[in-house]
């Protein structure tokens, strides 16, 4: 059973993450303390939204900050790059010192790792984070297009197999046939790995109804917006999870 923390990514209904944005400590611990009284069971910590990203003690604040407001929430880290629609640009080596600095930590419980990086650089991080304990949530995104079928199920396929405890893909749809697409391919690969959580989203207004499907294709865990949303299309959290039981 793959876990981040104390979360089972199971079969049925999908979990619920929700991004925390912050760009300074005080803003992090706002965000913290509005989460009281959600229900949530992953907190992502995008800490590309952090002013100060490019100073690791700046970085290691923020992750002592965020583990101390929330001592029992399961914590997900990510720089979200540029290419992939994230806040900050940094050196795809500075990058990698972020994600094995937060697995050193032990503030996290688990680590996202964009898919198309260094090979090398990814398979090191992989084995670190498997040493300490850690989940890889392998990553792609595209906030333009959506793939076609074949390159979702090769992308999330590789993913597995570069490491991943968990293959994550999110894109945009231009029509409702790309929604489809990305319903489909995700139950292609659930077909091929029926006891490993998969991620998938189709973004924006059009792909709203793929954040609440996972229990019908497959995807394990979705994302719900608190005080301020991370992605387009991501439904408030509340009302997310309403959605979730109704349809359970």
């Amino acid at each position: 059973m793959i876990k981040i923390g104390n979360v089972n990514l199971d079969n049925g209904m999908p979990k619920i993450c929700v991004p925390i944005v912050g760009r300074t400590q005080e803003e992090l611990v706002q965000e913290c303390r509005y989460l009281q009284g959600k229900i949530y069971d992953v907190v992502e910590l995008r800490i590309d939204f952090l002013q100060k990203v490019t100073e690791l003690r700046a970085v290691g604040e923020a992750l002592a900050t965020v583990r101390s407001e929330l001592p029992a929430s399961a914590i997900l880290f990510t720089f979200r790059t540029k290419e992939e629609g994230g806040e900050t640009v940094v050196p795809e080596a500075y990058y990698f010192d972020l994600i094995r600095y937060a697995i050193e930590s032990g503030n996290v419980d688990a680590v996202d790792l964009e898919y198309f990086r260094n090979a090398d650089a990814i398979q090191k991080t992989v084995a670190l984070a498997r040493e300490k304990g850690v989940t890889v949530v392998m990553s792609n995104h595209d906030f333009n297009k959506t793939p076609s079928f074949e390159e979702i199920t090769d992308r999330l396929i590789g993913m597995k197999k570069a490491g991943a405890h968990v293959a994550k893909l999110a894109c945009m749809p231009n029509s409702a046939k790309d929604v489809l697409t990305l319903l489909r391919a995700t139950e292609n690969v659930k077909s091929q790995y029926p006891d490993e959580p998969l991620i998938t989203m189709s973004m924006g207004k059009l792909g709203a109804i793929s954040r609440i499907s996972g229990e019908v294709f497959g995807s394990a865990l979705t994302f719900g917006s608190a005080k301020k949303a991370s992605a387009p299309g991501q439904l408030e959290v509340t009302m997310l999870q309403q959605i979730l039981q109704a349809l359970h």
